[in-house]
């Protein structure tokens, strides 16, 4: 029988090496915005890494352990939606863009970058902060407590994912997904057959209240849907239903 004084050893060993990997990188070409940020995040008990440039986060993403970054979209040398594509070909890292830019065109051109979340300039530092713990709690946790049940599997037809190492496969295939797709990919295949309105999966995966989120919620379902579907115009698996909502066939 492992003792309490072990027991309340290894959860504060777990809590020191949850610490120790919340390494933030902050990219932006004005100094003053990656300084103001980095003291929020330094606020919060995070480790604060900093770049100037796409090609200096690159440097220091292939160097160093990141678990979120903050990027900025015009820079010098490389702009952001340049690097996320970068990021994207060998890291599931989120990625928050802070850009100046705000229309919906331009969010969903950073989303179907590959972005995790867009965040527009000028921004409230106590909204970044919360999306950078909701991201980072996606990433670096197995999620959302309440979709987890004691089934390791979830499979529906070829799509198969292993809710503990929260992966997936399609026909034996591994599929690499971002923690935000990863999350909405459980949700759905833990109800298959459910139609899912767009707020409800912004909510439940996001874990913050949703307003305007159709187009962000499209997005993410978009680059799943390249990720999985033979056809993406014609899936098999992720269906829309129009006006409703989002579901994954039962199979």
């Amino acid at each position: 029988m492992v003792s309490n004084e072990r027991l309340d050893l290894e959860v504060l060993l777990r809590g020191v090496v949850w610490m120790e990997k919340q390494r933030v990188l902050v990219v932006d070409d004005d100094r003053e915005i990656v300084n103001a940020i980095a003291i929020n995040l330094q606020n919060e008990g995070y480790k604060v890494l900093k770049a100037y440039n796409g090609l200096e986060a690159l440097d220091i993403i292939n160097s160093q352990t990141v678990h979120l970054i903050i990027l900025d979209v015009m820079m010098p040398q490389m702009d952001g939606l340049s690097a996320t594509l970068k990021i994207r070909d060998k890291r599931n890292i989120p990625i928050i863009i802070l850009s100046a830019k705000s229309e919906d065109t331009d969010k969903v051109l950073g989303l179907s970058m590959g972005a995790d979340d867009y965040v527009t300039k000028p921004f409230n530092s106590m909204e970044l902060m919360a999306r950078v713990k909701s991201q980072l709690r996606r990433y670096m946790t197995l999620g959302d407590i309440n979709m987890r049940d004691k089934s390791n599997i979830l499979q529906s037809g070829g799509l198969c994912f292993d809710v503990e190492s929260r992966t997936l496969s399609v026909d034996g295939e591994p599929v690499n997904l971002t923690a935000t797709e990863t999350g909405i990919v459980e949700l759905l295949l833990r109800h298959p057959g459910r139609i899912f309105p767009a707020e409800e999966i912004y909510e439940r995966v996001w874990g913050e209240p949703a307003y305007r989120v159709e187009n962000t919620v499209m997005v993410h379902i978009r680059r799943i849907r390249e990720k999985i579907e033979i056809d993406p115009k014609n899936p098999k698996y992720l269906k829309v239903v129009w006006g409703i909502g989002y579901k994954i066939e039962r199979y």
